[in-house]
């Protein structure tokens, strides 16, 4: 899509995780100066916790730029959960560009003299390991070992683990307690409110290099912050789409039936006749039994079973039918002429 349409030099709702476009809300504020301190402060283990969409990758690279040459970083993302243990050490080194040993103890000196190497030339080797509620409890076990270099005047290496919930409750496990005890500190990303939600949106158009008025009006703003409940990846999400289809129909600017058509097209919000039904507390057609479920959870009672009028209709017929094709001598009697 040509943003030049709506008076902008790129696309300021990218997928991709772009540090520059960190929005400084009180949260990420907060988090990020949670990193910056573990760091400054060699405090050795630093963790993450977030929902998906939060932006904790953007976050994090934005804490590795400003790190810059005082720090060499290994950002590992999404480490498979069937993955060794020992496996974590050849990651490491592979983004430090060396080649693994082929023992753990090969490649443990090796991450220790590298570690040194890196202190003496006045840098902090600094591994980001994110989604890591992934992990296995062996593999994060293994994380723990690894704030075990060390020299007297502190740790040889940061660690931040960055991850979804779930990994605040792995965390707490009796099996963990040595790798919670090791965590100094804890930062967590929130949902934007609603007024975040639009300075976000502006932040965004203006970095993207916004001439002009938004390409938004109030109204298609407030619904957005609304379907979005505030989470980043979901607000880029509904502007993009929605910019896209104000290309497509050859207009400048989303207004609310815009937004909405987006938010029904992404399925943010039930449909209408499904709010209706559970307005009117009418189950869902999935939580009906079935007529077939009914008879056969059910013994059928002769006496007292509803008789469809249509039912004895098609019964007589059949029997006057069966008269005609088979009269009895009687019948051919009676139908004789007189």
């Amino acid at each position: 899509m040509r943003w030049e349409y709506f008076g902008l030099q790129c696309d300021p709702f990218g997928a991709t995780p772009n540090p520059r476009l960190l929005y400084p809300s009180r949260t990420h504020r907060e988090a990020l100066a949670s990193l910056r301190y573990g760091f400054v402060g060699n405090r050795g283990f630093t963790a993450m916790i977030a929902p998906p969409g939060m932006g904790k990758t953007t976050l994090l690279c934005r804490f590795l730029d400003e790190l810059g040459d005082s720090a060499r970083s290994v950002f590992l993302f999404n480490i498979d959960s069937s993955c060794e243990p020992r496996e974590l050490l050849g990651y490491i080194l592979l983004d430090l560009g060396i080649a693994p040993g082929r023992s753990d103890y090969e490649m443990h000196r090796q991450l220790s003299d590298a570690l040194v190497r890196e202190r003496r030339q006045g840098r902090t080797v600094v591994v980001v390991i994110d989604e890591a509620q992934n992990l296995s409890d062996a593999m994060l076990e293994r994380v723990r070992l690894l704030t075990n270099f060390e020299t007297s005047a502190g740790k040889l290496m940061q660690l931040v683990l960055s991850g979804q919930p779930q990994l605040a409750d792995r965390l707490m496990q009796p099996s963990l307690v040595q790798l919670r005890q090791r965590i100094s500190t804890v930062c967590r990303l929130e949902p934007l409110s609603t007024e975040e939600t639009l300075a976000y949106i502006d932040y965004r158009l203006q970095h993207a290099g916004l001439e002009g008025e938004a390409p938004f009006t109030v109204e298609a703003l407030g619904q957005i912050a609304e379907a979005s409940r505030g989470t980043p990846r979901t607000i880029n999400n509904l502007c993009f789409n929605a910019l896209s289809l104000c290309r497509a129909l050859g207009i400048h600017k989303a207004d609310g039936n815009i937004v909405s058509e987006i938010v029904a097209d992404l399925q943010l919000t039930p449909p209408p006749d499904a709010a209706n039904r559970e307005g009117a507390g009418v189950e869902p057609a999935s939580m009906v039994e079935s007529p077939k479920r009914k008879c056969s959870a059910q013994p059928f009672d002769s006496q007292n079973a509803p008789v469809s009028p249509l039912l004895i209709l098609l019964a007589l017929g059949a029997c006057g039918l069966a008269k005609l094709l088979t009269p009895s001598p009687q019948t051919r009697m009676n139908a004789a002429p007189l």
